[in-house]
């Protein structure tokens, strides 16, 4: 199937894709701030700025997106036109993934990746969270009460 846009267009949409706050990413971390973790956000000193911190924990959460990190499910396939171009690229974002992990292991740090396709199934998303985190050191708030 060919590109239904134009190679400025195109290139204009990819542009406006950033590494922080994607949609997925903001799934995690409200679903995380309703279970009752708090949080720091892409801490520059770490390596590869991890997307969710939880530094008393030594704990860290990468949100991924399938097609920029190569999953490999439905939404992770790449793309059929330009693969010269694509194939190395997402190989080279699924490379420096691995590095940043056994850096951050490498300093004692425990991580956790969740994938986009991962953020549609709340429920289980929680669950996993909650093997990874432990046992929640605030309670949690039902912020619907808080918002007018």
């Amino acid at each position: 199937m060919a590109d239904n846009r134009s190679p400025a267009s195109r290139s204009a949409l990819m542009a406006r894709i950033g590494p922080k706050d994607t949609a997925p990413e903001m799934k995690v971390r409200r679903l995380l701030f309703s279970m009752g973790y708090r949080f720091r956000l892409h801490r520059s000193d770490l390596p590869g700025k991890p997307d969710i911190v939880f530094s008393s924990r030594h704990k860290a959460i990468f949100v991924h997106g399938c097609f920029w990190h190569a999953h490999g499910c439905h939404i992770g396939r790449p793309p059929k036109t330009h693969l010269e171009f694509w194939l190395p690229k997402l190989k080279r974002n699924s490379e420096r993934g691995r590095e940043t992990e056994l850096k951050l292991r490498g300093q004692g740090w425990q991580i956790l990746t969740i994938w986009q396709c991962e953020t549609k199934d709340l429920e289980s998303l929680e669950s996993k969270l909650k093997v990874f985190l432990g046992e929640v050191s605030v309670p949690p708030i039902d912020i619907s009460t808080h918002i007018r």
